[in-house]
């Protein structure tokens, strides 16, 4: 006979809570700037489907969280803004893990093409206006921690 479902609620919960704590850290993003190091809490798209997806209809996104870009090849990527309803900065990284161009606030709803002319294998979208208040720059090292390698 089975026990009742609230008999085993407990240990789900249970399980859940052990999931949890053994999942670890999320994955993150730490820039080192002039002005020290700047840590983002990203989600990671590294699938076709999850790259075509990216930051569409979101309404907000928290400050110090964003989303990273991974591709199997540097490239000259670009992207575009339809569907995405806020704006972001693009972070475009190359193979060495240093920015090689930031496009600020990028105009939500557009399709406009958005590249920065150089090769990179990530980008991380954040919301408009974080690289400038945290002295991101063009040049700045990134250490991906967490982040499964392409």
């Amino acid at each position: 006979m089975l026990a009742p479902v609230r008999a085993r609620v407990p240990g789900v919960l249970l399980l859940a809570a052990l999931a949890a704590a053994c999942a670890g850290p999320a994955p993150r993003a730490v820039i080192r700037t002039a002005r020290g190091p700047v840590a983002v809490t990203v989600e990671v798209a590294d699938t076709d489907a999850a790259r075509e997806r990216g930051l569409m209809y979101r309404t907000a996104l928290a400050e110090g969280h964003g989303m990273l870009f991974v591709f199997p090849t540097a490239a000259e990527h670009a992207f575009w803004m339809k569907n995405t309803l806020i704006p972001l900065d693009m972070i475009f990284i190359a193979d060495d893990r240093r920015i090689v161009g930031i496009h600020p606030d990028a105009t939500p709803l557009s399709t406009a093409p958005i590249g920065v002319g150089a090769p990179s294998r990530f980008v991380l979208e954040v919301a408009g206006g974080f690289a400038a208040r945290r002295g991101i720059a063009p040049g700045d090292a990134v250490e991906l921690e967490g982040v499964p390698s392409p």
